[in-house]
């Protein structure tokens, strides 16, 4: 798998997030930086993850970034190169299933996992490989799915982070029917049907009237940055998830709604909220964060959907600001 390289501009600007023109954004969100490293980490079971490495010159420390369902890293490198000016080194992988790790189904456009906890091991295995190779402060920044799987680590105490960040996580579905009713119909499919195959056929959520776009971003161009990449590279393409993911992902938020262990994480944790989000839960992430001993919660309204961190500037510039303020207090520079 080619990749052209980038190098960063020198008109990055860390403190607001932005570049001095489209041109110089669009060289760094559509290449890998010319100093950054696209690899693979096996698994213990022998599977391949493909993964994202981008180490700073005099790192205040490091930050393990985790996408969220159907994503692949390519999609965040504007943000990556954010972190990166800020002094991390930055680092991500493709969770199994999905993006350059392999497929789980038959066909490579289904989203499937039969038991999530495939993704716990993976994240708890590639930490603790991750976090040998030195000892400085260890940042883990969660979207999405990505945010349920480090909370679930967190609870597990399978990861031991100074921070973990969580975006959008995906404590939550949101489920038009209620996600009791939800979750049964997807038990209900998995289990008398083909747990493999797609629960719907596009778009990111059933019966949505809502254009993908404005699902995820505002920002048309942000958003025009994911297609770009799977034209390039048409073998990074996912579509919608199996009945297993989704049954899955009813089951998780659920267990982690009652979970006793949330209340004595002991990690500080940021965590940014979409309220107007169509796609995960926002009050069941807030109920969530109440529960947790060392929390924020940064909240945004209609102005920000599910992909905070690639909307538009104004919502992406307060998260940036947000997180940058929470990492200043938790892991300060030295």
């Amino acid at each position: 798998m080619a990749f052209e390289k980038v190098t960063v501009p020198g008109n990055f600007l860390p403190n607001s997030g932005t570049f001095a023109g489209l041109d110089a954004l669009q060289a760094v969100r559509r290449a890998i930086p010319a100093d950054a490293r696209v690899g693979w980490w096996t698994a213990p079971d022998g599977w391949k993850l493909r993964r994202f490495d981008w180490l700073a010159a005099s790192p205040r420390g490091r930050l393990l970034f985790q996408t969220g369902r159907g994503d692949i890293f390519e999609k965040y490198l504007e943000t990556l190169a954010y972190f990166h000016a800020g002094g991390w080194s930055v680092t991500a992988f493709d969770w199994r299933g999905q993006g350059g790790s392999g497929r789980l189904s038959a066909d490579p456009h289904v989203g499937h996992a039969s038991d999530y906890g495939v993704f716990d091991s993976d994240l708890a295995a590639f930490w603790a490989d991750w976090i040998a190779d030195g000892d400085l402060p260890s940042v883990v920044l969660g979207h999405s799915m990505g945010g349920m799987m480090v909370m679930r680590a967190l609870a597990n105490r399978a990861i031991r982070p100074d921070a973990a960040i969580l975006v959008a996580p995906m404590i939550g579905l949101k489920a038009p029917l209620g996600a009791a009713f939800s979750g049964t119909v997807a038990r209900w499919m998995a289990k008398h049907g083909d747990p493999a195959r797609a629960a719907w056929r596009n778009n990111e959520r059933p019966g949505s009237a809502a254009s993908r776009q404005t699902l995820l971003t505002h920002d048309v161009d942000r958003y025009a940055d994911e297609g770009w990449w799977q034209r390039q590279h048409p073998e990074l393409v996912l579509g919608p998830p199996s009945w297993a993911w989704l049954a899955q992902g009813f089951a998780g938020a659920a267990a982690l709604a009652v979970d006793p262990r949330i209340e004595s994480v002991d990690t500080p944790v940021l965590m940014l909220v979409a309220e107007a989000d169509k796609l995960v839960d926002p009050p069941a992430a807030l109920r969530l964060a109440a529960r947790l001993p060392d929390a924020q919660v940064v909240r945004f309204g209609p102005e920000s959907a599910h992909e905070i961190l690639r909307e538009a500037d104004p919502v992406r510039n307060r998260a940036l600001s947000a997180i940058n303020a929470f990492l200043a207090a938790c892991v300060p520079s030295q």
